[in-house]
């Protein structure tokens, strides 16, 4: 039996490994961390017979190599396990790799980009969904790919068997990690693949072609693991090219300056209207509408109003136009799109509205990671606003940012590793109202009691950086801003109350 090894264990690792063993493999799933939730795990997947080795990391030695490794995608590409497998000879291909080569059949869509990919991930596969298409978002978000994949060939085989005149094996989505959700019911098949891919994900999967690949901006950013802003450009380039066909957000700095000179069939976007348009086709803005131009001698055609979009900002129009784009490049009709954008509820983590306490509106945007996007995402909101930023610094260009909080912040709730090195910065631009608060549990608190001092409608937090200082995940320090913004609405609401009820008030 050819032998294969998974490292990590995420929801991406243990989805590899379940379809690899599903293959006929003989697995091995390694992670160098340990934890009770991991031992867990450990012993869920030896039952499955997939061993799992936790508190080390793979070592290549001994006659018993694997033919295969499988990386998920937090694990560096070029440690130097990896480069000793490639030398060795050994097949070394991502997740991501590993899903496309079992769910080559389907028709995928590919979206990358530093900011905008989640939102714009999200809403194609609302559209897609809406136009009665089985059509699950992966990858970077939602399902792990090889789920899909699992979930795909688990449901192919029962059919096969049933259609020999077996009994078949009922449809078992058992290996979903993803909870509360239905990827295939016993009588649905999948009809396309939407995944986000990030560029680690890029990195590992050498023969990934979507039908449709989508970029929706590029700033610098994982630089620390790219090296360079060349590279990490060439390493989302790949993406669109193996794809059939391209969309562009035109709008984006980076890529408009390529232009057609570099993307010379791709389909182009501007949400500034037809003359900014790149090329002679694509889609664009016109007296509040999407509109399509699908060829140079084509007419352009109305497809859906844009204030069916309920999410704000400028931004989210650019990912408005390249989601239409998208579906209209696989044949989906205008009602379906009109009803999913009408319908759309927005991403979690991406200025996701928490709550509303004294008419001020308390907005989480943990998604925003790297400056760029943090300063998208105040520039979003009403001002003034109360921020809450920090956690740990990235390299990249902070002036936008800096410029924007300037503008609309009344106040900064500095957080994580990254607070004083942000009060410095803060102080270099001459800012001077921010407060190192390190904690979200101090930060809660003195955001509304500043937000009311400053009349602001909104507290943001927009943190600029990654969460692993204090966080597994930008999740879970969502999650985290979430729930102590909810628990602090409900004990005001709790103590104004018995305030009310007091005898001294009555």
């Amino acid at each position: 039996m050819s032998k294969a090894t998974v490292i990590g264990l995420g929801k991406s690792g243990v989805a590899a490994a379940r379809l690899l063993k599903r293959e006929g493999w003989e697995v091995e799933l390694s992670d160098r961390n340990t934890s009770q939730t991991l031992l867990e795990q450990q012993q869920e997947l030896a039952a499955e017979q997939i061993t799992v080795k936790l508190g080390q990391s793979l070592e290549l030695n001994g006659a018993n190599l694997p033919q295969l490794i499988v990386v998920s995608p937090g694990v560096p590409w070029d440690i130097p396990v990896l480069v000793e497998a490639r030398q060795l000879g050994i097949e070394t291909i991502g997740e991501m790799e590993l899903a496309w080569r079992n769910l080559q059949p389907l028709p995928w869509v590919g979206i990358t980009g530093t900011n905008g990919k989640t939102t714009t991930t999200a809403l194609i596969a609302a559209i897609f969904q809406a136009a009665e298409l089985n059509a699950p978002a992966c990858g970077n978000i939602g399902y792990a790919a090889c789920e899909v994949a699992l979930s795909w060939k688990r449901r192919e085989e029962g059919s096969r068997e049933q259609g020999a005149g077996g009994v078949g094996e009922a449809f078992d989505n058992s290996s979903l990690l993803t909870p509360n959700s239905s990827l295939l019911t016993p009588n649905s098949s999948l009809d396309w693949v939407i995944a986000e891919v990030s560029s680690y994900q890029i990195e590992s999967s050498s023969s990934l072609a979507p039908r449709i690949g989508v970029w929706t901006t590029f700033t610098p950013d994982h630089l620390s693991r790219h090296q360079t802003l060349e590279n990490y450009y060439n390493i989302k380039a790949k993406l669109l090219r193996q794809s059939e066909l391209q969309v562009f957000n035109g709008d984006d700095a980076y890529l408009s300056q390529l232009g057609l000179s570099a993307w010379p069939d791709a389909y182009w976007t501007s949400v500034k209207g037809k003359d900014f348009l790149i090329s002679e086709k694509g889609f664009y803005i016109k007296d509040g509408w999407v509109v399509e131009k699908l060829t140079a001698t084509s007419t352009p055609e109305p497809i859906v109003k844009v204030s069916s979009l309920r999410m704000v900002g400028e931004h989210n129009q650019q990912n408005l136009l390249m989601a239409v784009a998208t579906a209209r490049l696989a044949g989906i009709n205008r009602d379906a799109i009109a009803l999913a954008v009408r319908e759309f509820p927005g991403v979690a983590h991406r200025l996701e509205h928490i709550c509303t306490w004294e008419g001020i509106d308390f907005i989480n945007d943990s998604k925003a990671t790297n400056y760029d996007a943090a300063e998208v995402g105040l520039a979003s909101v009403n001002s003034p606003a109360i921020l809450i930023a920090g956690g740990e610094a990235k390299a990249g260009d902070d002036t936008a940012w800096l410029a924007q909080i300037q503008t609309k912040a009344a106040a900064v709730l500095l957080i994580g590793s990254a607070a004083p090195a942000f009060a410095k910065r803060l102080r270099e631009v001459e800012y001077h109202n921010y407060h190192i608060v390190e904690t979200m549990e101090r930060a809660v608190p003195k955001s509304a009691e500043l937000a009311k001092q400053y009349q602001a409608p909104v507290v943001l937090l927009s943190p600029a950086c990654a969460s692993f200082d204090q966080y597994p995940n930008f999740e879970v320090r969502g999650d985290r801003f979430r729930h102590l913004c909810l628990a602090w609405a409900q004990a005001e609401k709790l103590q104004y109350n018995s305030i009310l009820s007091s005898p001294l008030t009555n």
